[in-house]
């Protein structure tokens, strides 16, 4: 198997970890500067699934896909032999504010992919798997859900924060799954437990009700997700998101696992916020660095979906513009930082 992670930040590192641990070729693209760390001090990963580390030489790192096609040329020119092959699945690991740009690079370079290869958006938020379909073949966009966390300690060393359920991979468009299985059995070999699923487009609902209950209130008080719990007000506040979620998504003709919020919110407090209290959400991660945050895929996605078929979400929606504003007013991005 050869795979390509596309986005290097967290997710994608984390996951090139268990592909590498687990024995198959990887290639990574990434920014400019985890580049250099990876090809400088290769890949370290820690935390809840053990620690390891993997030489340079065991991976590919590169900062563009031209970049890999001109590396692959370069090695079929020193040594006579051509050893570009297609790669097997392309797994997207970038924040969902970049998917147009990932969708069409892409694109672009179709020969990225086997005749019969794949790609896994490994990303937060709906309404992704619909922009890679605009510009690649609907029947080879497959979709992941995770909610395990991950956090970046340096450049090229990423931490196993905490880890609620298995990763789940399937299809939003009916897509054969069978290509999903050696892709599961290897992320597990690697350390996280992958399964493929017939109703992933559930469990995705199911991973909105968790970030849009949690990421923007997290961001805006500042705390890791357990803090929410223990105070009525916040309870309260995450009790209103989730049943205008609930709303919104039956009025769109979407369902999750769940008949009924009221049944949510049990088995949200009673079996997933308890093993992730400590995590703090990529949200506040992302507003602590100056970054564009997550929140047009999440939040952002649920008031535009309300919007479209006439069910309001005003608790979503004002979270949304709150997160907005942190944003722009970012003191690293007013630095030109963001």
């Amino acid at each position: 198997m050869r795979a390509l992670i596309y986005g290097g930040g967290a997710v994608g590192l984390g996951i090139a970890s268990c592909l590498i641990l687990s024995g198959e070729e990887v290639d990574i693209i990434a920014r400019e500067e985890t580049v250099s760390a990876l090809r400088r001090d290769g890949l370290g990963r820690t935390g809840i699934f053990g620690s390891v580390e993997f030489g340079p030489e065991e991976f590919g790192a590169y900062a563009s896909l031209d970049d890999l096609f001109l590396d692959e040329s370069r090695r079929l020119r020193n040594g006579g032999v051509n050893l570009h092959r297609d790669h097997d699945y392309v797994l997207v690991a970038t924040k969902s504010s970049g998917s147009e740009g990932a969708a069409a690079d892409l694109s672009r370079h179709p020969e990225i992919l086997a005749p019969a290869g794949n790609i896994v958006l490994f990303q937060n938020g709906w309404g992704n798997a619909e922009i890679f379909a605009a510009h690649i073949p609907k029947e080879r966009v497959y979709s992941a859900r995770v909610i395990t966390g991950f956090q970046r300690k340096r450049e090229n060393v990423v931490d196993f924060t905490v880890h609620a359920d298995p990763i789940h991979l399937g299809s939003l468009f009916d897509a054969d799954l069978t290509p999903m299985v050696p892709l599961a059995e290897a992320i597990s070999r690697g350390g996280i437990p992958t399964e493929v699923v017939e109703d992933v487009g559930k469990d995705l609902w199911a991973k909105m009700l968790y970030n849009c209950a949690l990421n923007p209130l997290g961001a805006i008080f500042g705390v890791p997700y357990g803090d929410l719990a223990e105070v009525e007000a916040s309870r309260e506040l995450m009790g209103a998101l989730i049943r205008e979620i609930f709303s919104v998504m039956e009025a769109a003709g979407y369902e999750t696992h769940w008949s009924t919020p009221e049944e949510y919110i049990v088995f949200f407090h009673e079996r997933l916020l308890p093993p992730t209290a400590s995590h703090e959400s990529s949200t506040l991660q992302d507003i602590r660095a100056g970054k564009t945050t997550e929140i047009e895929a999440l939040s952002g996605a649920v008031v535009r979906l309300g919007e479209e078929h006439g069910v309001p979400a005003p608790t979503n929606a004002a979270l949304y513009r709150m997160i907005l504003f942190m944003e722009a007013k970012s003191p690293l991005k007013a630095k030109g930082d963001g």
